[in-house]
């Protein structure tokens, strides 16, 4: 038996309703954009190491209880979705934090979904501890491979070590898999996509998607400013030169 089904046995005996303090924030029942080529229902999991300044779900930021939505009814939800929804995609926030992730990746998988997972490649360890019950998952990358970059990017957190060891893990696994990153105006240039480009591309990424910054409250930035990466044609073309899928989502 390969390791990989090994660890999945082990797992789905795992006690029925080990979960229970999986902290939800909210959840979407129907998305055709959170998985590429899936119908699939979005589990929004509290907690997020860092504090991105475009960051949109922020009232996830933050590791706690006081939610309307729980566990057990998620999975009730699902139970009621078997043949109509392809996978479920774990999103935050960021859903590695979560102390009990692998035993919800499991419960979920144990219903016969496909799983997704979204992640800042902040914890490399329990990515690599997730991937053998994981289909697909979505890597963002916030700046170019500079460390006061970075930092500056994910709201002040030294985080580059622990992003490039992430994205080695997926890139050893061969699980399908993206990356993409949110052109905040205010943060990048055209200049630092070409710079994560190059740097992506000569790691061996495949796919590789921008996706146009929502100006977060209280934010004056442009459209026109918000517009400038997806304008660039030099940019576009470059990008599909270098990469086997590109998207570009607006």
């Amino acid at each position: 038996m390969s390791s990989v089904l090994e660890f999945e046995n082990k797992c789905l005996k795992a006690d029925a309703g080990k979960c229970s303090s999986i902290f939800i924030g909210g959840i979407e029942k129907f998305s055709v954009v959170d998985y590429p080529g899936k119908i699939a229902a979005v589990v929004f999991l509290k907690g997020c190491p860092w504090r991105c300044p475009f960051c949109y779900n922020t009232h996830l930021q933050k590791l706690d209880n006081e939610t309307n939505f729980f566990w057990h009814e998620f999975k009730h939800f699902l139970e009621k979705r078997k043949g109509v929804l392809d996978a479920v995609v774990f999103s935050g926030g960021e859903p590695l934090m979560q102390k009990r992730i692998v035993e919800a990746i499991v419960e979920v998988k144990a219903l016969g979904f496909e799983i997704g997972v979204h992640t800042g490649g902040f914890y490399p360890e329990i990515l690599a501890e997730t991937l053998p019950l994981v289909d697909w998952v979505g890597l963002d990358i916030k700046a170019p491979f500079e460390s006061e970059h970075y930092k500056k990017a994910v709201g002040g957190v030294e985080s580059l070590p622990k992003v490039l060891q992430s994205l080695d893990i997926l890139l050893k696994s061969r699980i399908n898999f993206e990356t993409r990153t949110t052109c905040d105006p205010r943060l990048l240039t055209v200049e630092d996509i070409y710079c994560i480009a190059k740097a992506l591309s000569a790691r061996g990424v495949k796919k590789y998607n921008l996706q146009r910054y929502r100006q977060v409250e209280g934010d004056t930035t442009s459209d026109e400013a918000c517009e400038i990466f997806f304008k660039d044609e030099k940019l576009i073309d470059f990008l599909e030169a270098n990469f086997e899928v590109v998207e570009f989502r607006k």
